[in-house]
């Protein structure tokens, strides 16, 4: 969780906003892979790509 406190710490210090939008959608699909790939929902999340 500390990395993730560096990187919106760093955004708001140089203004980069518009890098937001990024890191948490691909935040978002690196934790549905995580949960998605031991689960019974597996085949319809790897469908999905």
């Amino acid at each position: 969780m500390e990395s993730i406190k560096d990187i919106f710490n760093f955004l708001k210090e140089r203004k980069k906003w518009w890098l937001a939008p990024i890191i948490i959608t691909l935040l978002l699909l690196g934790l549905l892979l995580v949960l998605g790939g031991g689960s019974a929902a597996a085949p319809f999340i790897y469908s999905l790509f």
